[in-house]
């Protein structure tokens, strides 16, 4: 469900309380499964199909955005809180929208800064066995009860991703993305990871364990951008979001996100007042 009223974040412990991915994910206890169980999943696609349709609709008039992501678990002490408010409202004044999972801690920050730099801040929730209201700096919220859907949002509706240091849901969009710019399903999406220290681990052991090994090609290390710098992050994103603009011009493609969606009037003069 789409809204664009607030609710402070509430968090409990309840873990056993089913979510409907659960329930979609969880085959049947029986040996043989039962014309009931068979009929319950057939009819789920309905429900599924209208998640998508009511994403589509909610976002289809967004504009150019950006999708942010990282752990909730930080503070609002935490520097990379800092960061990635500054980030995302350097993002708005260059006339992009927000999009988070609309959640606690990078997320808050993020939705914040868009707010700050007077830009669209869209929360995409999901639905969880303990309980993660929208954080208050969400204008735009849509609660999801699937998480392949909400994943097909940030990805659809964003220009590029930039990663916050995380857990395992920031490593699962982070490698989601590397996937599919890998088999060309996306183009021209950049991806930056913010918080040199934090990652470097990572792209070492990819570099000296899967690239050494062959399991990637040394140049798919080129498909990621590591930074310390906000203003180099939306350098990084302006920069592709101009290579896509020419290639519409160019080709009169889509974006390989479901089509090309014009730029507000405002990010092609920031971009040429900021020598893009």
């Amino acid at each position: 469900m789409s809204t664009r009223k607030k609710s402070a974040p509430v968090r409990t412990q309840d873990r056993s309380r089913k979510t409907e991915d659960e329930r979609l994910l969880t085959r049947e206890a029986e040996r043989v499964v039962t014309p009931e169980a068979i009929y319950k999943d057939a009819w789920r696609v309905f429900r599924i199909m209208g998640e998508f349709v009511e994403g589509f609709d909610t976002l289809m008039d967004l504009g150019p955005a950006v999708s942010i992501f990282g752990s909730a678990r930080i503070g609002r002490d935490d520097p990379m809180y800092a960061a990635a408010q500054e980030t995302a409202r350097r993002l708005a004044e260059a006339g992009f929208a927000v999009i988070t999972g609309g959640g606690p801690g990078i997320m808050e920050a993020a939705n914040r800064g868009a707010v700050e730099g007077g830009g669209a801040s869209v929360g995409c929730n999901i639905e969880l066995p303990f309980e993660q209201g929208v954080n208050d700096y969400v204008d735009i919220a849509i609660n999801f009860r699937y998480f392949f859907v909400r994943k097909t949002m940030f990805v659809k509706y964003s220009e590029g991703f930039i990663i916050f240091p995380g857990g395992f849901g920031t490593l699962d969009e982070l490698f989601e993305a590397l996937t599919l710019i890998q088999t060309g399903k996306v183009r021209n999406f950049p991806v930056v990871l913010f918080g040199r220290d934090y990652w470097q681990g990572l792209l070492d052991w990819l570099k000296s364990r899967m690239a050494a090994e062959g399991k990637i090609s040394v140049e798919d290390l080129d498909l990621l951008f590591v930074t310390d710098s906000p203003e180099e992050a939306v350098r990084v994103v302006l920069q592709y979001y101009q290579a896509q603009l020419e290639s519409v011009a160019r080709e009169g493609a889509g974006n390989g996100r479901g089509g090309f969606r014009p730029p507000a009037r405002p990010i092609a003069s920031r971009m040429r007042r900021r020598g893009f």
